[in-house]
C-alpha cells in the first residue's frame, strides 16, 4: 500500500499530488497549469515528496507526460505560494522566493533518491524475483500447491517461494510476500524448514502462516508448534494459537494468532473489528494502484468478511456500511474519505 515515500509525505500533500497529475494529463492543460504546479511542487518539501510518491505509483500504469520528472525537479527552482486545493494563485517574492526553492529542491533531493524510489516502486524489482523463484503468485493471484511429501502450501498474492528437498532436510526459501504451510509427516524423518532474510523457521508438524514485510518476518501458529532462530541466534518456540514477529536480530512477545492470516487461503479478507486503515491495507495488496483513507476515518472500526478476489467489491460494501465514500482521483488513484 505505502512506501517510504508516502509514509514522509503528508495526507494533504498526497491528494494534491494526485489532483495536479490528473489536471497534468489532461488533454486541456496549459503551460499556465504546468507553472503553477512548479510553484506548488516548491511550496513545501512534503509537496516534493508526495509528487515522487505518485510518480513511482503512476510507473505502473501510463508514462507521465512528457518532461514528468525532469521537470518535477527544475520545477523546485521556482516557487509560489498555493491554496491547499491547489488554486491557481501564487506570488513572487525575491530572495525568499530563492530560498523557498532552494528548500523545495532539498526536499526533492532529500526524499529518498528518485533513482532509487523508481527502482523500490516499480514492478521490476518484483518480476525479477519471480521470473528467479520456483513458485509465484502476481498482485491479485492466489495459489496452492502439493509438495513431493505430501505437505500443502498456499501462496497469497505477490509472493515469490523456492522449494528445495533434500535427502537431509526439507526448505522452502519465502522471498516475498505471505504462505500458509500444512506439514505432512515425512517417512525419512527429514525437518521442515522455512527461510527468510530474518531467520530459519523449523516446523513441528504443524499448520502456520509466514508473512515476510520490509521490516520483518511475522509468524502465526494454528495447530502444533513452530521453532524460530534468527540470523543472529535468537530462539523461540511457538505455540497453536500463538503469534510472533522477528527481524534478524530479535524476536517480539507471542501474541494471539490472527485467524484473518489464515481465512486469505479461502479467497476472504476477514476484519474483526480493526480500524479502517488496517482493513483497507490488507485489501490493498489485492489490487494494483494506490489507496489511502482520510485521517477522519481511517480509525472506524470494522467487522466483516470481504472477497479478496474483488477488490472493488469489497470497496462497495465499504462504502454501503459505513459513513464513508470512495473517491477516485484517476483510474489507480482511490481514496476512502468522510461522506
Amino acid at each position: 500500500m505505502t512506501d517510504g515515500t508516502a509514509v514522509q509525505a503528508d495526507f494533504d500533500s498526497l491528494e494534491q499530488a494526485a489532483e495536479w497529475y490528473a489536471v497534468l494529463r489532461g488533454d486541456s492543460a496549459t503551460a499556465r497549469d504546468s507553472q503553477l504546479w512548479q510553484a506548488w511542487l516548491a511550496g513545501r518539501p512534503e509537496n516534493a515528496r508526495a509528487w515522487l510518491h505518485i510518480e513511482a505509483v503512476s510507473s505502473k500504469f501510463e508514462p507521465l507526460r512528457p518532461g514528468g520528472r525532469h521537470a518535477a525537479i527544475a520545477g523546485a527552482t521556482v516557487a509560489r505560494k498555493v491554496t491547499r486545493k491547489g488554486v491557481r494563485k501564487g506570488v513572487l517574492d525575491g530572495a525568499s522566493t530563492r530560498r523557498q526553492a532552494v528548500n523545495g529542491l532539498a526536499g526533492v533531493l532529500a526524499a529518498g533518491l528518485a533513482g532509487w524510489i523508481g527502482w523500490r516502486c516499480t514492478p521490476l524489482p518484483g518480476l525479477l524475483l519471480a521470473l528467479r523463484s520456483d513458485h509465484h503468485t502476481g498482485t491479485g493471484e492466489r495459489s496452492d500447491l502439493r509438495l513431493a511429501d505430501g505437505s500443502k502450501v498456499w501462496l497469497n498474492t505477490d509472493t515469490a517461494l523456492d522449494v528445495d528437498y533434500q535427502p537431509d532436510a526439507r526448505r522452502l526459501s519465502l522471498r516475498a510476500g505471505e504462505i500458509l504451510v500444512d506439514t505432512a509427516k515425512d517417512g525419512a524423518r527429514r525437518p521442515f524448514f522455512v527461510d527468510t532474510p530474518n531467520g530459519r523457521m523449523q516446523a513441528l508438524g504443524t499448520r502456520f502462516t509466514v508473512r515476510l514485510s520490509d521490516a520483518a518476518t511475522r509468524l502465526d501458529v494454528f495447530e502444533g508448534a513452530v521453532a524460530v532462530r534468527t540470523a543472529t541466534g535468537a530462539a523461540l518456540r511457538v505455540e497453536a494459537g500463538q503469534r510472533a514477529s522477528f527481524d534478524a536480530g530479535s524476536i517480539s512477545s507471542v501474541e494471539p494468532a490472527d485467524r484473518a492470516r489464515e481465512a486469505w487461503s479461502r479467497g476472504v479478507v476477514l476484519a474483526d473489528n480493526v480500524p479502517l486503515a488496517v482493513l483497507v491495507e490488507e485489501l490493498g495488496r489485492y489490487r494494483h494502484g494506490h489507496i489511502g483513507v482520510a485521517p477522519e476515518v481511517e480509525g472506524l472500526l470494522v467487522m466483516g468478511v470481504f472477497p479478496a478476489h474483488d477488490p472493488e467489491r469489497a470497496l462497495a460494501m465499504l462504502e454501503r456500511n459505513l459513513p464513508v465514500r470512495v473517491q477516485r482521483t484517476l483510474p489507480w488513484w482511490t481514496t476512502i474519505v468522510a461522506r
